[in-house]
This record gives C-alpha cells, structure tokens and sequence, in this order.
C-alpha cells in the first residue's frame, strides 16, 4: 500500500512540473512576440530620422545645349546687356540677369525674387564650404526689393559652377549655370555670328531647309524640312510643331500666334540667320496651366533647295 501511495506522490509531482514548464515558455514566447515589434519601431524611428536631415536637393534641369562653344570676352563689345541663364536647381531661380561687358572682365548681376539665398560662391559645394568667407558673394536689393548677386563670368555658352547658401538651412547647394550667348542681341558681337539670305545671296522665292529643334524635355519636335520663304532680302520659315497644343512663339522678344492644321501648331516666324542655333520660345498649353519654354532652332543653310 506504501508503495502504491509513493509511486502516486511521483507520478503527481511529474504532472505538475511538467504544467510549470509549459506556462513558462509560454511566457516566454508572449515577451518575444511583444518585443519583436518594438525593435523594428525603433529601427523605423531611426530611419525617419536619418532621412529627415539628409541633403536634399532639389530636382535637376539640363544647362545649355549640345555642342555648344564658349563665347568669350575678346568677341564682344563693350556694353551691358540682358542675357537668359540657364540653371541646373528648379529652385534657383533666376529673374533677370544683367551682363556687363567691359575691356577687361564679364560680371553679371543674377536677379532672384526671393531672399532664400544668403551668399553665393563661384565653385562646387564642396568648395564653398571650406571657403573663407570673405570669398562669399552676398546680395543687394533693388529697386523691386529683389536680391542681386554681381557675380564674375567666365565665359558664355560654358557650364560655371556656382553654390548657393540656403537662408533657412545654412547649408550650401551646388548649381551649374550656362549664361546663353544666343540671347544676346546682333550688336554685342565684333563678327556677324550667323549667315544671312543677303549673305548667302539667296533669291527671292521658296526653298526647303532642314531645321533642327533642342531644348525642353526632348519630346517635342518641328517637321524638317521646314518651308522657307525669301522676299526682298528677308527670310522667313514655316515651322510645324508635332503637336497642337503651342499657342504662343516668342522670336527676338516679338509674339507670334499659329495657325493650327491636321494637328499641328503652324508658324511663320523671322529667320535672323542660318547655321547657328537661334534662340527662340513657345508657350505650351499640355500642361495643366501654359508654359513657356526655352528652345533653340538650328537652320542649315547646307541643305537649301529651292
């Protein structure tokens, strides 16, 4: 009977142990599942942080243009002239830019209607910032209350690195500017920089002309051959858009308003000279309000035909 009791008290001891055992590694996984998911909150938080003071710049714009050939000072008269900047940040944006050319050096004065900009330096970002700051350029304010950096330029049609000192962050962001020579009017230049249908001694009467069309985003295109009509010395052409939706042309700071035909914006506009690219914009309507873009039309006087 001993016996039997005894062997009772153990099997009651064995049962019991082995429930104990089973709650604590239930417990056990219970913490684990709990913790899991503290962890990666953690690691998230740190990210978000990460990215929070990250540089960010903002979107990118192409400069200048294919195959463009610096202009430099020895071919231009003395003067002060409007001239288009192209820069490389959507958030540097330039106003108005003024070039002043006198029988030494080229400076510019780069108009930005905002004062988000504290200093800009003429070299990369990574200059700037071990720069001394007596090499910083900061602004003065017009008229207009806008800001204006006088800034040195050392050549057109080149792609000169320039940083920006953000007002707000105190950090500096690199941009790459191109001051356009083909916005400068006839008169900056010592040599005629163009052909011209006098030049070429064309007759009056209608030719074709293969044009080419850059700048943009790259989608839009003109048809080539282009029509070309010559009358008492001046020359105009036909230029058609691949699309109908151009409902301005802006050709030597005149306007010009199309003609729309099977789907196509049609215009007839001046042609200052040939074989070289002439600047030109066109206001597009695709978008959700109208835009005026920048373009450069290249006319090759090679491929005249009547």
């Amino acid at each position: 009977m001993k016996k039997r009791i005894i062997a009772l008290s153990l099997i009651s001891m064995l049962v019991l142990a082995s429930c104990g055992t089973k709650k604590d590694s239930s417990q056990q996984s219970s913490t684990s599942a709990t913790t899991a998911p503290q962890t990666t909150a953690a690691t998230t938080a740190e990210t978000t942080t990460e990215a929070a003071t990250e540089h960010v710049t903002a979107a990118q714009n192409e400069v200048g243009f294919e195959g463009m050939t610096e202009v430099n000072i020895n071919e231009l008269n003395m003067g002060n002239y409007n001239v288009s900047v192209d820069s490389s940040s959507s958030m540097f944006k330039i106003a108005g830019c003024i070039l002043h050319v006198s029988d030494h050096d080229m400076i510019a004065d780069i108009i930005i209607d905002s004062k988000s900009y504290d200093a800009l330096y003429m070299g990369t970002e990574d200059e700037a910032k071990s720069a001394a700051e007596s090499d910083r350029i900061t602004y003065t304010t017009n008229e207009k209350g806008q800001s204006v950096f006088t800034v040195p330029v050392e050549a057109l049609d080149k792609e000169i690195q320039c940083a920006a000192l953000s007002a707000k962050k105190q950090e500096w962001y690199g941009r790459t500017l191109v001051f356009r020579a083909d916005s400068l009017p006839d008169t900056a230049f010592k040599e005629a920089r163009y052909a011209t249908a006098e030049s070429l001694k064309l007759e009056d009467g209608e030719y074709n002309i293969d044009v080419k069309l850059e700048g943009g985003s790259g989608k839009a295109s003109v048809e080539s051959p282009a029509k070309l009509t010559v009358k008492d010395g001046k020359a105009t052409a036909k230029i058609v858009w691949s699309s109908d939706k151009y409902d301005k042309m802006v050709v030597d700071y005149l306007e010009y308003t199309p003609e729309i035909a099977d789907g196509h914006s049609v215009f007839e506009i001046p042609v200052r000279g040939f074989d070289y690219r002439m600047h030109i914009e066109a206001e597009t309507t695709a978008m959700s309000e109208p835009h005026m873009i920048e373009y450069t039309l290249y006319l090759d006087s090679a491929t005249i035909k009547k």
